[in-house]
């Protein structure tokens, strides 16, 4: 009887090492278990926990009119964008450039819209902040505009992107802090 016990603990015991050995080799993104004779792979994803938006003021150069839209804030993006439709909505004057840029998606896939051939100037507004920018035109969907690295490298604000708020803390000496031309924007329509 006892040595029937003893010889349960002792599969049981080497199970419990064999599910701990599977789980350590999990963890280092390889998996001890083999199916066909192929290498089973642990791997990991990427999930956005959060978006930050912002109500920013945009305004055309030529006119001085001005709209407030909602710009996605990310990261991971290379330039600053505007969607196609959001720039012909507000009548947004277009320059061509010289050669057209191929933009791909987050997910690695083309551009529905193709590469960018044109691009816009215009007057950023953001608690009190101003900047003269270029936006390059692309189909962004339901997104209006995206600030991405250019923009947050210039302004290195704080964010806080468990509570999706953003301060402008640490503008570089040209930014001026509040802006002495943000009552002089017309808004003319508000699509946030």
């Amino acid at each position: 009887m006892q040595g029937e016990e003893s010889g349960k603990r002792r599969a049981h015991r080497e199970e419990r090492r064999s599910k701990s050995r599977e789980g350590s080799a999990a963890q280092r993104g390889k998996s001890a278990a083999r199916e066909g004779g192929s290498r089973k792979e642990v791997r990991r994803t990427f999930k956005i926990l959060r978006e930050v938006w912002l109500n920013i003021g945009v305004e055309k150069i030529d006119t001085h009119e001005g709209i407030m839209i909602k710009a996605l804030l990310d990261s991971g993006a290379t330039g600053m964008f505007m969607d196609r439709q959001t720039a012909a909505r507000h009548g947004f004057k277009l320059q061509k450039l010289e050669r057209p840029l191929m933009v791909k998606n987050m997910d690695g896939t083309m551009n529905s819209g193709g590469a960018i051939t044109h691009q816009v100037e215009c007057n950023v507004f953001f608690k009190g902040h101003v900047e003269r920018m270029r936006m390059d035109i692309c189909d962004l969907g339901k997104t209006e505009v995206i600030l991405g690295m250019p923009w947050l490298a210039a302004y290195n604000p704080e964010i806080n992107w468990e509570m999706g708020e953003v301060k402008m803390t640490r503008c570089p000496p040209l930014c001026g802090g509040k802006s002495k031309r943000k009552e002089k924007v017309r808004i003319t329509a508000t699509e946030c």
